[in-house]
């Protein structure tokens, strides 16, 4: 069963403006939303809902600065995707071994 973190950080991920903005975060460490709209040719209001969903997502942290907020990538929950997938890769890879054997001694 997936995991409801999991499920959000793909859902999150879904959306290319969405990991250009986790790129971006990569990049540059942390950044308003002001600062990463100029990047985009989107809205900062438009990064800001984007941005939203990544916290949601936990791919993102905030921190207040005086008046402003600025983001930081927060990678553990890419982590966990990952783990995801390579469990399933490893299913896959069980199941097509046992194909494997199983069509090697059908041809015997």
């Amino acid at each position: 069963m997936v995991d409801k973190q999991v499920d959000a950080v793909f859902a999150a991920l879904a959306d290319p403006t969405r990991r250009a903005v986790l790129h971006a975060l990569a990049t540059a460490g942390q950044a308003t939303a002001t600062q990463l709209s100029s990047q985009f040719p989107v809205s900062r209001q438009a990064v800001a809902k984007h941005l939203g969903a990544l916290s949601d997502a936990g791919l993102v942290s905030t921190q207040r600065q005086g008046r402003e907020l600025f983001y930081a990538l927060s990678p553990a929950p890419l982590g966990d995707a990952l783990d995801w997938i390579t469990d399933v890769g490893a299913e896959w890879d069980d199941r097509l071994k046992s194909l494997r054997t199983y069509l090697a001694k059908r041809r015997a």
